[in-house]
């Protein structure tokens, strides 16, 4: 059986930490809660959490330096709880070495799927290599996020380039529009399945005829698919 994930919740406000903990026990995680930064930082050393939530305005060590001195001995997801449009707080905390951000007030289902986002990543990243695809005449870096096709570099914006990365990393592997929205976007975009088609259509014209073993190919009724022929 699967051991549970870890949660740390390290947030002042007793009710919020409360409701967090409601969901995430229910969803299946353990978790361990500090009220302050300083106990935060003690907890994130001795719990070793998966997933790291937390505040910005804390007492004794405010967000930014717990999340600087938790990166320095933790590879746990971090997800910043920001005050609504604080811009300048989201481009810190990514910097610092946070994975994600929400917004308060948040609905508790959508942070529970960017939770689920973050640990997905981070699942991805545990080869150095894992975030490098090759095929004939193809290769899908997303570390330097640079695709090129039959010996040349093509410009590629970079949600094409994680969409294309994500159907090709599990080739043959049908994912649903909707899939697609959650895995690839995640909650930062509210759109509709036709961004998906957009998409699927500019990556098309990058990629159309450059080999017969490999193709993005709609599976009519479903999704999508990178579909890899035997070799």
């Amino acid at each position: 059986m699967e051991m549970s994930k870890r949660a740390l919740i390290v947030e002042d406000d007793g009710n919020i930490a409360e409701l967090l903990r409601l969901y995430l026990e229910k969803d299946g995680f353990e978790v361990a809660h500090a009220a302050d930064g300083g106990k935060g930082v003690e907890l994130a050393a001795s719990f070793e959490p998966d997933v790291l939530l937390l505040d910005i305005m804390l007492p004794v060590k405010d967000g930014w330096q717990v999340c600087r001195e938790v990166r320095s001995f933790s590879k746990a997801a971090i997800i910043m709880l920001t005050a609504k449009g604080e811009t300048e707080d989201k481009i810190s905390g990514l910097e610092m070495g946070a994975d994600d951000y929400v917004t308060k007030p948040f609905e508790p289902k959508e942070l529970l799927a960017r939770i689920h986002a973050v640990l997905r990543r981070a699942g991805e990243e545990g080869a150095p290599a894992a975030k490098r695809l090759e095929f004939d005449k193809l290769v899908i870096n997303l570390d330097s996020y640079e695709l090129v096709v039959d010996g040349t570099k093509i410009d590629t914006p970079p949600k094409e380039m994680e969409l294309l990365y994500h159907l090709a990393a599990t080739p043959n592997r049908v994912y649903t529009r909707n899939q697609l929205l959650d895995e690839v976007w995640g909650f930062d975009y509210f759109g509709d399945s036709r961004t998906v088609d957009v998409h699927i259509k500019r990556l098309r014209e990058k990629l159309e005829g450059v080999s017969d073993q490999w193709r993005l190919k709609t599976v009519w009724g479903v999704g999508y698919k990178f579909e890899v022929g035997e070799a």
